[in-house]
């Protein structure tokens, strides 16, 4: 008999968290290109966007809902497969630009075509998805198979139809925007008018227009006149969700900086900024390591932003800029293991956040393949693993303890058999369901709430 935890449910009841689908190789020996560099939902979470280091973007799409089987709701199918980018050489600067999809953000559909924003180190492409499942029959000019007739052997004109053939879906690059910046783009985010997005890497914000490849506006640039005086780099940026002049971007210093494009064109000047005092206490060599922002997420009703760094997420208000209201600890049971974590590498890893569709419950991942989630309202926390001993259908996922010394009990892992190989950085949840996608290395795990 397991124990079951409980998140997040709707007033009144509780959720359990269930395996539903896992997608990827089953093998011990992962290919380069198979890790999964980003996971994005669409707006209306009816398709599920990854991003691979082999330059893929696989798009997974959400099958109509199983009237006699309801608990399966959220089975997910491929639906398109598309080489979004090829590794490049830069020949003035003698470096390989690796074709790894670092960001995917999808465009808020205005038809029947969907569009996605897709970028490596370097270029941002923006990507048509369409479905064709007619095709014209009956040209004049043409035989069936292409080719052209003899234009003396027409005796008759005849109006071409559109005949049904077998669904086909269709990626189509409509726009490439290149050679605006110098240094890694780290984000890419749609501005709430549709119409603009903005994409940064370590030291430059740019401000592009969705139908202008050939220019784009410089927003921030914090880089020093002398490079030796570099303190601090950009690691990531994003539009309010309903303000189109408000976007903040955060930095290696553990600093949130808000900018209001209305006051200059170079919003070099921040309008807030939001830091937390660091405790005294706390102070060590790693400190300024783990303070840097690996992650930065507006709620989806833009009161709140919310920030990951190595140990901690933290929820702010935009209303107030010397502490953020929630604190929320994702592992600190390995502050004692910083040195090991520094010498393999690992205390520079980039992990991501993520909401819920009502901004209730928050989502980040940790080592050893484990997430957790934090329940703002009710002060809980529970901590789940995605591995493919769990991943029975509609098994329910048992909460996961980690113990940092003592005396272990049955049920946790000792901290020191924790594999650091093994880490979620990316996640996502669907904007309405309780839906989420978790990506382990090659894997991109699928876990929804029971239906009973």
């Amino acid at each position: 008999c397991c124990t079951v935890f409980y998140l997040g449910g709707a007033p009144g009841g509780d959720m359990q968290w269930c395996f539903s689908q896992v997608k990827g190789a089953i093998d011990d020996d992962v290919a380069e290109a198979d890790i999964i560099s980003t996971v994005e939902f669409n707006h209306t979470g009816e398709l599920l966007a990854t991003g691979d280091k082999g330059g893929r973007v696989v798009i997974f799409q959400q099958e109509i809902e199983n009237k006699s089987l309801p608990q399966f709701r959220s089975e997910y199918n491929v639906y398109s497969t598309f080489q979004s980018h090829e590794p490049e050489f830069d020949y003035l600067k003698s470096l390989e630009i690796e074709e790894k999809i670092n960001k995917i953000r999808w465009l808020p559909q205005k038809n029947a075509a969907q569009f996605l924003l897709s970028t490596n180190d370097k270029t941002i492409k923006l990507w048509k998805i369409s479905e064709r499942d007619k095709r014209p029959d009956g040209y004049n000019l043409k035989e069936d198979d292409g080719r052209y007739k003899d234009p003396n052997s027409i005796t008759s004109l005849r109006v071409p139809v559109l005949i049904p053939m077998d669904l086909m879906v269709e990626a189509s690059p409509r726009r490439v925007f290149a050679n605006a910046h110098t240094y890694h783009i780290n984000s890419v985010s749609v501005n709430s008018d549709h119409e603009t997005y903005l994409s940064a890497d370590d030291l430059r914000v740019n401000l592009w227009h969705l139908e202008i490849t050939d220019r784009s506006f410089n927003i921030v640039d914090i880089k020093p006149t002398n490079m030796e005086e570099l303190t601090e780099v950009i690691t990531a940026a994003e539009f309010h969700p309903h303000q189109c002049n408000t976007f903040v971007y955060s930095s290696s210093k553990g600093i949130i900086r808000l900018c209001d494009m209305r006051e200059s064109a170079l919003c070099d000047r921040h309008t807030k900024l939001f830091e937390e005092p660091e405790d005294p206490s706390n102070r060590s060599f790693f400190s300024e390591i783990i303070s840097s922002i690996s992650d930065v997420k507006f709620s989806h009703s833009g009161r709140y932003m919310m920030t990951r760094d190595y140990l901690s997420v933290k929820i702010w208000d935009l209303n107030m800029e010397n502490r953020p209201v929630e604190t929320y600890q994702v592992h600190e049971y390995l502050r004692s293991k910083l040195c090991s974590l520094y010498e393999n590498d690992c205390i520079f890893d980039k992990f991501e956040c993520c909401w819920n569709g009502n901004d209730s419950v928050v989502m980040t991942g940790s080592y050893n393949n484990f997430f957790r989630m934090f329940d703002r309202s009710q002060r809980r926390d529970v901590m789940l693993e995605a591995s493919r001993e769990n991943s029975k259908p509609m098994q329910v996922l048992k909460p996961r303890k980690v113990c940092a010394g003592g005396k272990r009990k049955k049920d946790e892992i000792s901290v020191d058999s924790l594999d650091f190989n093994k880490k979620i950085l990316h996640t996502a949840w669907h904007p309405q369901d309780n839906i989420i996608a978790v990506a382990t290395t090659n894997n991109l795990y699928i876990f929804q709430d029971k239906v009973n």
